[in-house]
């Protein structure tokens, strides 16, 4: 999948604006199907930039025309203008197209794939444009304000929004947000807190405006609570009562944890493309479960540091910048109960008798967070390894051995 489908994912989201993309009709139509298929809200605009307007010399007048014909909307406040991986289109020279237009902010956001490798790292680069062009940096910052980075499940919103408000934030901004606002609020903000590791260039920016970063999730016991006492010190919060909220919601994660116990055995491969696998892999270590092998799609960074060294230091073999010829070489090495992965790599494991998901539509949708998300992660897990024995019956019937 290109890359840039990240970056879109982010941009299509935000309401009041229109997406107009500089690319040839290959990237249109492609980019467009994939949104429309990941629920996009609205559809793509573009000037038809065939070989006669890229090669011709009229593809900024082109350009201009459409994001103006756009501007007419009344309802539109913000176009950004992509530009892929053609390279006539990848070099647009941002001082070449108008800031703004009527009512509508106008921003180029660069998204190739020859630059950027997966669509999570697109994500970043499209969350820190906007930040970048619109964040209030200049504006005093609010005191018990905190920016929560990284796309996260409804219900995990509305839980950090609830358990931080305990310990005294009074305000949580969630990106990649649908407002654009809230990209402006953010730069008042006093600390972040980055919940995936492949938002560097985001974090890079909050980092360099005097924002204090805070690393981990609250997954699990012991990193939920971890992740609460940072929070508190970064706004520097009341300790006493962050200590108590802490230690009431790192107790609940572990008593949902304890209620599964007897069903936590086996050994589960994880292997997905979100960037966000390595906090699942920790829950389900810290659950019981042995996790042999997990993957990733995105490249090893310091924000991935310390689960990076937790995992190994529990026997997991993390790999980064996976190929599906690897993870199939693990689940035939490790033969596990279960498989969290890619479509394909799902595929694979089924043909060997073992249950297999897929990663995206199983974990990305559903909270994962607090002691809710540990119950209801857990829950469908146990499940699954307990149909570890009807996956090898369906083989057999299929596939009777000689």
């Amino acid at each position: 999948m290109c890359p840039a489908f990240g970056g879109l994912r982010v941009l299509l989201r935000i309401d009041g604006s229109q997406l107009c993309m500089a690319a040839d009709q290959g990237c249109l139509y492609g980019l467009t199907f994939v949104s429309h298929f990941y629920a996009a809200r609205r559809s793509v605009v573009s000037p038809e930039l065939m070989n006669v307007q890229i090669s011709g010399g009229t593809m900024i007048d082109d350009l201009r025309r459409a994001i103006e014909k756009i501007a007419e909307d009344p309802a539109v406040r913000f176009i950004p203008v992509v530009s892929t991986c053609v390279a006539e289109t990848a070099g647009i020279a941002e001082e070449l197209l108008p800031k703004r237009v009527g009512n509508a902010e106008v921003l180029l956001v660069r998204l190739p794939a020859f630059q950027i490798r997966t669509h999570p790292e697109a994500k970043d680069v499209a969350v820190s444009s906007l930040v970048k062009r619109f964040g209030a940096f200049g504006e005093p910052k609010k005191g018990k304000t905190l920016v929560v980075l990284g796309e996260i499940f409804p219900v995990d919103a509305m839980m950090i929004g609830g358990v931080l408000q305990k310990i005294g934030v009074e305000s949580v901004i969630t990106l990649p947000g649908a407002d654009l606002d809230d990209y402006v609020q953010a730069g008042r903000a006093s600390a972040c807190a980055v919940l995936h590791p492949f938002y560097e260039r985001t974090a890079a920016l909050f980092e360099s405006a005097g924002v204090k970063i805070v690393g981990g999730n609250p997954i699990g016991a012991n990193a939920t609570g971890q992740w609460i006492e940072r929070i508190g010190e970064a706004l520097d919060l009341d300790p006493a009562t962050v200590k108590q909220v802490a230690d009431e919601e790192r107790q609940k994660a572990r008593q949902v944890m304890a209620g599964f116990e007897s069903r936590m055995h086996g050994s589960v491969i994880v292997a997905g493309y979100e960037g966000n696998e390595l906090p699942l892999v920790r829950l389900l270590l810290e659950a019981g479960l042995d996790v042999p092998y997990a993957s990733t799609s995105i490249a090893r960074t310091p924000l991935g540091e310390e689960d990076h060294r937790l995992l190994t230091m529990l026997g997991t073999e993390v790999r980064y910048r996976k190929y599906l010829e690897e993870d199939m070489e693990a689940v035939l090495e490790h033969k596990p109960d279960l498989v969290i992965g890619t479509t394909s790599l799902d595929s694979f494991a089924k043909e060997h008798g073992i249950p297999a998901i897929y990663y995206t539509n199983n974990i990305s949708a559903r909270p994962i967070f607090f002691a809710s998300g540990a119950a209801s992660v857990l829950g469908m897990i146990a499940g699954l390894i307990e149909k570890r024995e009807i996956y090898g019956r369906m083989k057999e019937y299929f596939m009777p051995t000689e």
